[in-house]
């Protein structure tokens, strides 16, 4: 188990450099300048830490790209497990001393144009006891209906996950509309993507090359989606429109988001959990 632990950290710190070079690559393309980038080592209370890269630029008005390895005893794993695994696989009791173990990766970008969707993206890998699991997703939240868009996010989805599993994309997908949903605003977060809490095929390569092909795709789609969108002209009414639609997506991650629970319930880094924030938001 610890050589599956090291490469799956080893993974999401590549992903993560991988990322960061993208991204700067189309600030300097289609921007001509250099992006601010803040670094940030953080250490957990408890055991491990991570790594958090923000960048600001004039394509990506905020990007977070966050890395993390935690570990430690869990002593109220009914709360802890609730968050990180509701398909119940684990057995777990109130008060019972369990140690964990969780390395992932999670990227959030908004973007300053309306007409760019903000993507997210996060997969982890979590030990527990004798149970162990990858759980993860990606979806997409534009500002405006873009049905190209749409289709070239969710065609190429489908594409990536019929490489491992026939009914991987309906069945994560489904997931996905079903969790990012805010039930008081009875409305969707986005146009969804796939979502998945508990993996454990008993084929443990099988799962780790998913989960990388999950961030694998991030990488390849999002910069084409940016591309085709990024010399279209907006408004000022339009801008105003967008930041009052962030408001719906600080709501969620408030609320309903289980990594912003799993986080703050095993005292990660609170900076690093709210890094998925958009910088500028609105509310009437």
């Amino acid at each position: 188990m610890e050589e599956k632990k090291k490469r799956t950290v080893v993974w999401f710190k590549t992903l993560q450099n991988q990322l960061l070079s993208k991204f700067i690559s189309i600030e300097e393309q289609f921007s001509s300048s250099i992006p601010q980038i803040d670094h940030k080592d953080w250490k957990r209370p408890g055991g491990g830490g991570g790594h958090s890269i923000v960048i600001h630029g004039k394509v990506f008005e905020k990007a977070g790209i966050n890395v993390s390895e935690v570990y430690g005893d869990m002593t109220k794993t009914n709360e802890l497990f609730n968050v990180t695994n509701p398909s119940e696989t684990l057995n777990l009791h109130i008060g019972e001393n369990k140690k964990f173990w969780a390395s992932g990766i999670s990227v959030v970008a908004h973007m300053c144009s309306p007409l760019i969707p903000a993507i997210h993206m996060n997969t982890r890998f979590i030990h527990m006891s004798d149970k162990s699991w990858f759980g993860g997703g990606v979806d997409l939240t534009p500002i405006y209906e873009n049905k190209e868009d749409q289709e070239f996010f969710h065609n190429n989805l489908r594409k990536m996950c019929d490489k491992y599993n026939k009914q991987y994309y309906e069945k994560f997908k489904q997931q996905c509309d079903d969790y990012f949903f805010l039930h008081h605003r009875k409305e969707p977060r986005g146009i969804g993507g796939i979502f998945y809490d508990d993996i454990n095929s008993g084929n443990w390569e099988a799962d780790f090359e998913y989960t990388q092909a999950v961030g694998k795709f991030l990488l390849d789609i999002y910069p084409i989606i940016i591309k085709r969108n990024l010399n279209k002209l907006w408004t000022a009414e339009e801008r105003e429109y967008q930041l009052f639609k962030r408001g719906r997506y600080v709501e969620f991650n408030l609320i309903y988001d289980r990594g912003t629970r799993f986080g703050l319930l095993t005292n990660g880094n609170p900076d690093a959990i709210m890094m998925s924030m958009p910088p500028v938001v609105k509310w009437k």
